[in-house]
Formats: C-alpha cells, sequence, structure tokens
C-alpha cells in the first residue's frame, strides 16, 4: 500500500482471511493536532483498494479483542474483529478500527472521553483524505466507541456521513453515564480498576499488574470516597487523577460543558447526517441515546432512528436481563433483523451507498414493550416477563399521553390529586447503611453489582445486602407506594419523573425513586415478583440548579424533581404498579453524607430525617406516559 504524504501513514498490507473473499489488513498510523500519533488497522479488498466509503470504529478496548458486545447473533458467537470488518468490506464498504488515545498501540495519554473529540475529527480528516477513501467517512461501535462518536461529531468533521451509536453518545454526562441528578456513578470507579489493570503502566511494570491481581475491589467500595495516593488505582496515576476529578467536580460547571461529555450543548456543530440511536432499557445512556435521536430528528434534516430493547448493555442477543426473561422475541437478531451485522449493514446501505430498492425501509422508533408473560420460572430460573416489538415515528409514541398518579401517607398510588390537608411519610436516612443497588441500569459495575431486572428482594449477591436478606420495601428508609391490583392492563413507554415535595433535617440529602411492576402470586413466587424498571435520584443542593448549589434549610418545605431514564412495560390485569422513595441506590450511586459537604472529599456521616408532603398544598406525583 501507498504510503501518505506526510510519511507517517501506512505498512504493508497483510492477507489475513481468503475465505470466502480475501481481506487485507493495513495498520495506519494516524497524527493528530497536537502530535500524537494513533494506531488503527484498515481492513479492505485488496493490497490496493479502490476508493469507498470508510466506517470507522475507534476503541479503548484493543482494536483487534473480540467484544461480547460485538455479538450479531443469538445462536452464533462473537465475531473476532476481521469476521466483522470482512462482513462490511463484502458490503462495499472500507473499515477501520483505532485504539484511542494511550490505549493498545496508540501514544499519548489516557484521560477518559475527553480526547476523543480532537481525536475523532482529526482521524476522519486524515482518513478522508486518503485514496482509498472516497471521502466519506462513516462511524459505529458500542458504548464508548459510541460516546467517540458524539465527541468527534461536536468537533464538526467536515467528512463524517453517518453515525450507528449503540449504548453510548453523550447528551450530558452529568446528567446520565456519570452522574444523575448531582451524584456520582460509581460504575465510573470500577471502570478505572478494571482497565487500569491494563494500562501502560501495568504493561511495563509486573508488579503493577500484581497489586491489581490482588486488590479485592469490593472491599474498597466500604471505605469511599477514594483519596489521591490512598486508592486501588495509586500504581496508576494517570488514571487516579482523572477519576478523581470526575467525581470532584460535583455542579455542572465547565468541566461538565466540554464537547466530548455535553452533545446538548454542541448538537449545532453536529454535521447534518444520518444518525441511528441504540439502547436498551437496562442500559445507564437510555436518557442520552432517547435525547440525541430526539434533537437529531427536530434539528437536522438528515434522517434520525431509534431502537430500544430489554436488554442490559450491548447485549442484544439474549432474551434476559437479570433474573427477568422477556422470551425469544426480545432478541435484535431473528426480530428486528436476521443479524446485528445484517442490520448495521442494511441501515449503512439506506442511508450512505443508497441503496434503497433493493432494503425494505427501517422503521423511525422501533422499541420493545416489556410485559405480558405470564410470571412463571422459566427453565433457567427466571421469570417470564415476556414482550413484543413495536414501531413508531416518535417518542414518547404516539397516543401517550403524561398523566399523574399521586401518592398517599397510607401507601397508595392514586390518579385523584390528594384532599388531605396535612398528610406526609418520615423517615431516618443513615449514610451508614444505604439502600442496596439491585440491578437497574449498570453497566461495567463488576464485581461489585450488575444491572437488569430482579425481584426486589435482597440475597448474597448484592453488594451491601444482610440477612435475613427481607425485601427492600420493608426497610423504614424506604416509601414504597402502589396501585391496586390492575382490573385492566396499563402500558407505560416514555420518561418517568416524580415531582416531590420534600423537607429534611439536614442542608443537603438525596432522594430516589424506583418504578417497580408487581407481579402478582403464583405457585413459582408465592410472594409475588416486584420488578425494577428504572430509577432516579436527586441531590438535594441541587434543587435551584445543577451549577449553582444551594444547601436546604431543615425543615423548610421543597418542590423537587427527580427525572428517572424512559422505559416501556406493559402492566398486566392483577399486577400492581409501584414507586419506592428512599434516599440512597448503593453502589450504583455515591452516598450523601447528609452534611452539606462534597462527597469526594468529605469523611463525615450524619443521620437526616427526610420527609415526603402528600396533601393538597403539596401534591407529591410521579408523571408516568400512559397509553390505557
Amino acid at each position: 500500500m501507498t504510503q501518505t504524504t506526510d510519511g507517517i501513514g501506512t505498512q504493508p498490507a497483510e492477507r489475513v482471511a481468503a475465505d470466502p473473499d480475501p481481506l487485507w489488513r493495513s495498520v495506519l498510523r494516524i497524527p493528530v493536532r497536537d502530535g500524537a500519533v494513533l494506531v488503527a488497522d484498515l481492513y479492505s479488498e485488496s493490497p490496493e483498494p479502490a476508493a469507498r466509503p470508510v466506517i470507522l470504529e475507534r476503541t479503548p478496548y484493543g482494536r483487534r479483542k473480540i467484544r461480547g458486545s460485538d455479538r450479531s447473533h443469538h445462536d452464533e458467537p462473537e465475531p473476532t474483529p476481521e469476521e466483522t470488518s470482512a462482513f462490511f468490506v463484502r458490503a462495499g464498504y472500507h473499515v477501520v478500527r483505532q485504539d484511542t488515545r494511550g490505549r493498545g498501540d496508540s501514544e499519548g495519554t489516557f484521560v477518559k472521553y475527553l480526547n476523543e473529540g480532537p481525536d475523532g475529527a482529526d482521524t476522519i480528516d486524515w482518513i478522508a483524505a486518503q485514496p482509498w477513501c472516497d471521502g466519506r467517512v462513516a462511524m459505529m461501535g458500542v458504548s464508548y466507541s459510541a460516546h467517540a462518536q458524539s465527541a468527534a461529531a461536536a468537533e464538526s468533521p467536515r467528512h463524517l456521513a453517518a453515525m450507528f451509536m449503540d449504548s453510548g453518545g453523550f447528551a450530558s454526562a452529568y446528567e446520565a453515564g456519570m452522574r444523575m441528578g448531582g451524584a456520582f456513578e460509581l460504575k465510573q470507579l470500577t471502570w478505572a480498576f478494571r482497565h487500569g489493570e491494563e494500562s501502560p503502566e501495568a504493561e511495563r511494570d509486573p508488579l503493577v499488574r500484581r497489586a491489581f491481581q490482588d486488590t479485592d475491589l469490593r472491599d474498597w467500595f466500604s471505605v469511599l470516597p477514594w483519596r489521591a495516593g490512598t486508592s486501588p488505582l495509586r500504581q496508576v496515576d494517570s488514571y487516579e487523577r482523572y477519576l478523581l476529578e470526575q467525581w470532584r467536580q460535583d455542579s455542572f460547571g465547565a468541566y461538565w460543558q466540554q464537547p466530548a461529555i455535553y452533545g446538548r450543548g454542541h448538537y449545532d456543530r453536529f454535521p447534518d447526517v444520518p444518525s441511528l440511536h441504540m439502547s436498551s432499557w437496562y442500559d445507564p445512556y437510555v436518557r442520552s441515546t432517547i435525547e440525541n435521536f430526539n434533537a437529531m430528528q427536530r434539528l437536522k434534516e438528515s434522517p434520525a432512528y431509534l431502537v430500544m430493547g430489554p436488554w442490559t448493555h450491548g447485549l442484544r442477543c439474549v432474551t434476559y436481563a437479570g433474573d427477568v426473561d422477556f422470551g425469544q422475541e426480545a432478541t435484535l437478531s431473528g426480530n428486528v433483523d436476521d443479524s446485528y451485522l445484517r442490520f448495521r449493514q442494511r441501515w449503512f446501505d439506506e442511508v450512505l451507498a443508497g441503496r434503497r430498492g433493493h432494503v425494505r425501509e427501517i422503521s423511525r422508533v422501533q422499541y420493545f414493550l416489556m410485559g405480558g408473560g405470564d410470571g412463571r420460572r422459566d427453565e433457567t430460573g427466571r421469570m417470564r416477563h415476556g414482550g413484543r416489538w413495536l414501531s413508531d415515528t416518535q417518542w414518547p409514541p404516539r397516543g401517550a399521553r403524561e398523566t399523574a398518579f399521586f401518592p398517599t401517607a397510607s401507601g397508595e398510588l392514586s390518579r385523584k390529586p390528594p384532599s388531605a390537608e396535612s398528610a406526609s411519610v418520615e423517615y431516618d436516612f443513615d449514610p451508614g447503611d444505604p439502600v442496596p443497588t439491585m440491578g437497574g441500569q449498570v453497566t461495567s459495575g463488576e464485581p461489585v453489582m450488575v444491572g437488569g431486572a430482579f425481584n426486589q428482594v435482597p440475597d448474597g449477591r448484592f453488594y451491601g445486602a444482610r440477612e435475613p436478606y427481607l425485601p427492600l420495601n420493608a426497610r423504614p428508609d424506604v416509601i414504597s407506594l402502589a396501585t391496586p391490583p390492575l382490573t385492566e392492563p396499563l402500558t407505560v413507554a416514555g420518561p418517568v419523573t416524580a415531582r416531590l415535595f420534600i423537607s429534611s433535617s439536614a442542608p443537603d440529602t438525596d432522594f430516589t425513586v424506583k418504578l417497580i411492576d408487581v407481579h402478582p402470586p403464583n405457585e413459582d413466587y408465592p410472594q409475588g415478583f416486584a420488578m425494577n424498571l428504572t430509577e432516579g435520584i436527586l441531590r438535594c443542593r441541587f434543587h435551584k440548579s445543577f451549577e449553582h448549589p444551594e444547601p436546604l434549610t431543615p425543615g423548610e418545605v421543597y418542590e423537587i424533581e427527580i427525572t428517572a431514564p424512559d422505559t416501556a412495560n406493559l402492566f398486566g390485569v392483577g399486577h400492581r404498579l409501584r414507586v419506592d422513595i428512599s434516599s440512597s441506590d448503593f453502589p450504583r450511586f455515591d452516598v450523601n453524607s447528609n452534611t452539606g459537604e462534597p462527597e469526594a472529599l468529605t469523611r463525615r456521616k450524619v443521620v437526616a430525617t427526610n420527609r415526603v408532603h402528600m396533601d393538597a398544598a403539596h401534591p407529591s406525583s410521579i408523571l408516568l406516559w400512559v397509553n390505557d
């Protein structure tokens, strides 16, 4: 292959596959604006490839490594990078897979997320200038590779032609993916630890790697917050430094408004190109995915598409999430399309290659409505919740309307506004005994936490759970509210919002909300099955704005709004719609100390007495998008 004019470009191509068609791989050395060189592989049909559209994927996980989220079909193993690339090369594209800065073979220091905009834009421009590119560079990828796409788009790269963003792409990392409601998502700790073990420092020094291997991360979650020089990342300074910086930046200031992690503030700079936004109901990026879709649909002329499944992060080829199975219709493969590879190829053909004539039109919105199963245990031990795929042209779907459910001090949820002159529920929130996380929209949390749907009765699998393992809503610091058993099916599809009137004895505290589908008892689950759907949190010093924290006045009543990620669920006849309100969800989120001090810095904890008001003057409500 020819060298580029700057002398950095490519090495000779090697043949990596011959059956059924030859596949050639060339190593690219791509310079970016600060002088660093990022390494990538070009996959093509020959050692001297003709000009074609290029599909670019940028990853911190190793450009030649297999990942579980690459799985294409429910009856097949994960394809190798070579197999995935060969598929798209046969379809008429070239593929470039690149190690991000400071990872794999690429130069520079890794700082999670923040370099991906300039590095991605420079990579796109470099590729577009090569003789084997026809000037169009599309991007694809899951999770971090999706974040890298929105980061690059915020830099307005002229040759970006399309984006397939799966399970990522920050609309606002402050509100989904890194923080939520002002609280810090502790999956950032588990991610940093796992990948710090693969850092250049650990690769160079066997003792550093040994230190990681000898560390039980669950133990370190008992001594939060971590501090510089005394954390399990202390031997990999660059990882410890970026992580603690994320944690300490608790207000929505300049740090969180950087283009790489704040698409919302830079949508006007995104190129007007086709985009597909894909996620799942038990993924941390539900809000980002849906916001990006709605923004692109509203602001751009090019088509935008949305796909939402019932899975955990990137696991589109399984039928379950946690302890709940959604049936054979749940997988993307065999339902939305033949395979994930085929679905992506068909989308690129439709929006990029102009091959609409031989493919059926792809629906603008495809989403999985959970529910409808018999609620019994299947042969793997999971509860059969069921569900089906639906199509629409918008989100929330047509026919859904925002509906208020009002909590009462007696524990019911009613569609009638409260009439009592005075009604409230009060509890003590002890930061030393937080409510344990049980599934939900979690990824990269192992070995401390896992995502998915679970009966909200803890057991030894869940960090912080203790015998005798009573239901979470038996705790005195959980306000549990439920409708009577439904006499007709109820479909909820859209955002979930809690508007609560609260007061506290503390200058700062948290409130959490969790939406639950309670299955009625059966022979397999004689006490029923309380299945979590979505949950949210608000740190109350941000009750006025995330930019300017302001302490609470003890005893004063405030109206707060907690936004939980969207969901789509059919509550069957005999089910109850339940909402649990509390003040912690650990270890998913860091725990408020109730002192008013920043969580990443404080060493103190105090008990707060928190109250939720539910009377005529303070009509707390849960807002759901309902299609009766």
